[in-house]
């Protein structure tokens, strides 16, 4: 389910198959900083995997964020 007019996000979202919108949406929340759709299609032409039907797994997406950490 996305999220209602005043942002709060339905407890039925997959986590392993989140639109972009929702992803962000729900990264910007948890994190309290700005996550924007072009951010998360910026990490995926960077390589961060995305599901064949365009959603983005988050356990995934995670771990492609912290094999990152080590990389500077």
């Amino acid at each position: 389910m996305p999220a209602d007019a005043q942002g709060n996000i339905g407890p039925s979202l997959n986590p392993t198959a989140l639109t972009p919108e929702d992803a962000a949406r729900l990264l910007a929340r948890v994190s309290g900083q700005l996550v924007s759709v072009e951010m998360l299609d910026a990490d995926r032409h960077a390589g961060a995997p995305r599901n064949a039907d365009g959603t983005i797994n988050l356990v995934h997406y995670a771990a492609w964020l912290v094999k990152g950490l080590g990389r500077d």
